[in-house]
């Protein structure tokens, strides 16, 4: 990423030219700023912000500056002192500034403040190290590169001036060295060289792996010799690409809302309203179901008008029900059925339902009286759609494995109210606990009630973190019926998930109409891309936005959010470093094996990605360094293996790609959003 030095700018001057920079360092101590004119530069903009205030020597003589007494003369005046560059310095961080750069030289008594109040803020924190006159030999380069880190930088910044072309290949020669307690320098260093000598070293730290390079707005502003403008930066770096700049975004309903509600409208007493329901393969299938059970469909716009068969006073005594593609629909539909149909029945789907293992939902619905079997049975043991129901749900006590997901587990806490007696359903090693909860908020609205008690360590019950979650116990009273409900269906997080991933890498996206407060599972991806270092905000109206910044490796277990594995991982291709995504044992059982298609995918891209055991390991790199290497994602022909959620990662890796990535299969965005593939490309 290009950081453009900004000085000698006032307040109204830097607000202009923010909107047109990546990232940009202000320079506390050269600009006429206020505190208050500090507290809103870092505290309200969204760009990635470096504060800097170099402090005066006795002499007059600014540690760290890249001019030094050149500087001053050029400025009229003395930089400032170290209270005030302290004071200045507290209040950015304070403020929220995303990095604060000191240098090594600051006193101790400042340095330890410093930390400390970096940590306290979230704020990273760069050491720097300047030579003004010379470079020093390799080890007095080391030992200034050791001294950033004991000082605790977490990015270290080395700059000294080059007289020589071997001045500047010492510099680039510390990316190769190995530091003892820091595992790898990998976006943690940005170290160049000053002058002429130096220009391109500048350039070469970003194809090294430097999280960022600094730049000057114009030639004429340079805060250093050799240093380059952003704009022949930019045209190094994108060759003139724009990057993905989208705003004013909307996402359509997310499916597993509408599918639950459609079958707890079906099952009502009186008519109930979806509103902000869109189109797609899967809740369209939901609305077939409903039309099967016998309730009548009606829309008016966005509003689902659906006139439900409560309460349920004559089994509907289907033979055959067909459930499209859709896996969710599937496992609502066999409990549901099992505890209303009256006779067995024959559910049948199409595509990719076709090939996704039922052995556990079998398991599940024995312990409840009901068995599962291939139509077709020299089909072998694995059980698959299209397949037999035969059996009335049996309420009553059961312990089953969540090992398998949240979709039966949806589907008998929708069935298991209908029945006679009460049941308590106890869930062992629960996965994608989200759903279950998106399940249960959706039987509220409609008059069903259901109790839940979740079990786990002191830091799940503290901080509600599902990753700690060892079980969950739901006590469903029996005998219950559903009524006619008004729901807002919410947006959907997994349709945004590309969107803000693709801001993230390549530009920025901002989203309207977004719950923050949502249970939706994949809401867990704004939290994946602040572990990765995007930048994350809310803006006025609830706008959700999502800006480039430079990105790190991250770890993160996505057990419960498995739908944003294939986008995540693409994510982690451009953060630097290596990243692990726990969850890939939750993916062989999802429209493809997600987990052989998506290492498959970033292998043939030529991004280092295996399996260790459940967790993704994937080898990243910034986009501007593979972009200066030459090591942008490969392009190509691509398989999405029919799977919407893959062709939606491939068209995110596209924007870091060395030519055209050809899908074989885009229409499979239908399942969940058809229009994704136009609003993507803005057309």
């Amino acid at each position: 990423m290009i950081c453009t030095s900004l000085q000698h700018k006032s307040y109204d001057e830097i607000l202009e030219i923010l909107p047109n920079l990546e990232m940009a360092e202000i320079r506390l101590d050269l600009c006429p700023l206020t505190d208050s004119e500090i507290e809103d530069l870092f505290g309200q903009t969204d760009i990635p912000l470096v504060a800097t205030c170099r402090s005066a020597e006795p002499d007059g003589n600014r540690p760290g500056t890249d001019f030094g007494p050149y500087e001053q003369e050029a400025s009229g005046r003395l930089p400032a002192g170290q209270a005030d560059a302290e004071h200045r310095l507290t209040v950015a961080i304070q403020a929220g500034a995303r990095f604060a750069d000191l240098e090594i030289e600051a006193p101790s008594d400042w340095s330890r403040r410093f930390q400390k109040l970096c940590h306290e803020s979230g704020t990273t924190i760069i050491r720097s190290y300047h030579n003004f006159t010379e470079t020093p030999d390799e080890k007095g380069l080391q030992m200034a590169l050791a001294r950033c880190f004991r000082y605790g930088a977490d990015i270290a910044k080395i700059a000294t001036m080059c007289n020589s072309p071997e001045d500047a290949a010492r510099i680039e020669g510390l990316y190769s060295i190995i530091l003892e307690d820091v595992d790898s320098l990998q976006g943690r260093l940005i170290a160049f060289g000053m002058g002429e000598q130096g220009r391109n070293s500048r350039i070469e730290c970003l194809k090294r792996g430097a999280p960022f390079t600094y730049a000057a707005l114009s030639p004429a502003e340079a805060t250093a010799p050799g240093q380059p403008s952003t704009e022949e930066l930019k045209q190094l770096i994108y060759k003139g690409k724009d990057g993905f700049h989208h705003k004013g975004l909307r996402m359509p309903a997310s499916k597993s809302f509408a599918q639950r509600a459609i079958i707890a409208a079906t099952l009502a007493e009186g008519t109930s309203h979806l509103y902000n329901y869109s189109p797609c393969e899967d809740s369209e299938a939901a609305l077939q179901v409903a039309r099967s059970l016998g309730a009548s469909v009606e829309a008016d716009g966005s509003t689902l008008i659906i006139t439900g068969i409560g309460p349920i006073a004559q089994a509907p005594g289907l033979q055959l029900l067909n459930v499209g593609e859709s896996g969710l629909l599937s496992r609502l539909c066999i409990p549901v059925l099992s505890a209303i149909n009256g006779a067995p029945f024959v559910l049948e789907g199409y595509g990719t339902l076709t090939r996704r293992p039922m052995n556990e939902a079998a398991s599940i619905m024995a312990a409840f009286g009901v068995l599962l079997n291939n139509l077709d049975e020299s089909s072998g043991r694995e059980i698959r759609v299209p397949l037999s129901v035969r059996g009335s749900l049996i309420p009553g006590n059961a312990e089953v494995s969540g090992e398998s997901g949240s979709q039966l587990i949806s589907g008998l806490l929708m069935a298991l109210p209908l029945c006679a007696k009460d049941s308590t359903l106890h869930v062992s090693n629960p996965k994608s606990i989200p759903y279950m909860y998106i399940t249960l908020d959706v039987l509220r609205h409609f008059g069903i009630s259901t109790r839940s008690e979740m079990e786990g360590d002191a830091q799940m019950l503290e901080n509600e973190d599902w990753s700690g979650c060892t079980g969950i116990t739901f006590k469903v009273r029996g005998a219950q019926s559903y009524k006619a409900a008004d729901l807002d269906i919410e947006e959907d997080w997994s349709a945004a998930a590309p969107f803000l991933v693709a801001g993230a890498i390549a530009g920025s996206a901002e989203i309207e109409g977004l719950d923050m407060k949502s249970i939706q599972a994949d809401i867990a991806i704004l939290d994946v891309l602040v572990e990765a270092g995007a930048i994350v905000s809310e803006l006025e109206g609830g706008t959700v936005c999502v800006r480039r910044a430079p990105l790190d490796s991250f770890t993160f277990d996505l057990n419960h959010a498995p739908d944003l594995f294939p986008v995540v991982a693409v994510l982690a291709a451009f953060c630097a470093g290596e990243s692990r995504i726990g969850g890939l044992g939750r993916l062989a059982g999802k429209e493809s094996d997600r987990a052989t298609a998506i290492i498959e995918m970033l292998q043939q891209m030529g991004v280092e990605a295996y399996a260790d055991g459940d967790i993704l390991v994937v080898q990243g790199e910034s986009l501007s360094g593979r972009s200066l290497g030459g090591r942008l994602l490969k392009g190509g022909q691509y398989t999405s293996r029919h799977d919407h959620r893959m062709a939606m990662a491939l068209a995110v890796a596209s924007l870091g790609a060395d030519g055209t990535i050809t899908i074989d299969d885009t229409a499979c965005v239908a399942k969940s959003f058809p229009e994704f593939f136009e609003v993507f490309q803005n057309k």
